[in-house]
């Protein structure tokens, strides 16, 4: 027990509980939105219960991944139409793409939702059921993970300190969740922000599994988007959203004052 706590270790666990916090945020994102499809009494029970499993799942993958690395970079199938689409695909790139086009799915179905004419009634959206909704918390949160665990695989080959660095990142998660779904309750604008940085991290997902499968489309590789991209669009994209928010307020104060003076 005692070469568990060197330096090393310890300098390790925090890189890992950093690594744990920014691969989440995108993760806390889609638990909130998907849990807003809850009835509203039942939305803190399903965060709650989705981060729980989710971290149960994680723990059991890091054990899968740590045992059998091999047999999840072993080819399954290839495609090879030449000249059209050539790729090679294993387990990893299977589960990465899977989960880049089901999150991109998600973000557009929402975003026409938000720009179809509905009344802005969220009972219409309740209509899932509890199960229904952990269940896909739990399989978007597996694919989010295979990332966050090979990252830390990168690290440290230690299942102690990547078990312990998973449990501090869902409890992080869990004392968050509802400080973020009443954060876009009470600004309902920013819902918008947050599917679009969903649609982002779908986009880099896919282009991850392209990566993995070496895949090649009309005869261009496809290429990774890289984290400093990701964040770099997705600071733009949140100071855009701030200054727009800002302008619009003040367009409304001096349509006030017109009106007033009028």
């Amino acid at each position: 027990m005692g070469e568990l706590f060197t330096i090393a270790n310890l300098v390790d666990l925090s890189l890992l509980i950093m690594l744990q916090a920014v691969l989440g945020f995108d993760n806390l994102l889609y638990i909130t939105l998907e849990s807003q499809r809850a009835p509203q009494e039942r939305q803190a029970a399903v965060r709650f219960w989705g981060i729980v499993l989710a971290v149960v799942f994680r723990i059991v993958l890091l054990f899968l991944l740590l045992n059998m690395i091999e047999a999840f970079q072993q080819q399954l199938f290839a495609f090879q139409w030449t000249g059209v689409i050539e790729a090679e695909f294993d387990l990893h790139a299977v589960v990465v793409l899977f989960g880049g086009v089901f999150i991109l799915y998600t973000a557009m179905k929402e975003i026409l939702h938000m720009m179809s004419l509905e009344e802005l009634d969220q009972e219409k959206r309740s209509s899932k059921p509890i199960g229904h909704i952990i269940f896909w918390i739990v399989a978007v949160n597996v694919v989010f993970s295979f990332d966050s665990i090979l990252s830390a695989m990168a690290i440290t080959q230690q299942f102690y300190i990547m078990a312990v660095a998973i449990l501090v990142g869902g409890l992080l998660m869990v004392l968050l969740a509802d400080t973020v779904s009443e954060f876009l309750q009470k600004n309902r604008m920013y819902e918008v922000l947050g599917l679009f940085i969903l649609f982002l991290v779908g986009v880099m997902l896919i282009s991850e599994g392209g990566h993995l499968s070496h895949m090649r489309l009309f005869g261009n590789e496809i290429v990774q988007m890289s984290k400093t991209t990701f964040y770099f669009v997705l600071f733009i994209l949140v100071v855009s959203d701030i200054v727009q928010s800002q302008y619009q307020k003040k367009l409304n104060r001096a349509k006030a004052a017109s009106l007033h003076h009028h």
